[in-house]
C-alpha cells in the first residue's frame, strides 16, 4: 500500500531495538528518511546500518534521553 510518505523525514524514538526499530524499518521500507533516538550510540549504530542497508534511506543518530530537554535539543537540531 501506497501511503505517500516516500521523501519525508521522520523522528523514530527508542529506535535502537524492539517495537521503535521495528516502526523505523517500516518507515524506511517506505522511503522516510529518519532520526533515530535511543540512549546508547552502539545500538544506534548498529539498528541505522542495518536499515540503510535493507532500505538506502537516510538515517541519521541521535544517542540520548529523549525526555530531557538536552535530548530533545539534540534531536530538533539533527
Amino acid at each position: 500500500m501506497d501511503l505517500g510518505i516516500k521523501g519525508r523525514k521522520a523522528i523514530v524514538c527508542a529506535a535502537s531495538k524492539g517495537l521503535g526499530k521495528a516502526s523505523a524499518m517500516s518507515l524506511a521500507r517506505d522511503g522516510v528518511d529518519l532520526i533515530i533516538t535511543g540512549r546508547t550510540q552502539e545500538t544506534l549504530d548498529a539498528a541505522a546500518k542495518e536499515i540503510i542497508d535493507e532500505t538506502g534511506v537516510s538515517v541519521t543518530t541521535v544517542a540520548g534521553d529523549i525526555k530531557t530537554p538536552e535530548g530533545r535539543a539534540a534531536v530538533l537540531a539533527a
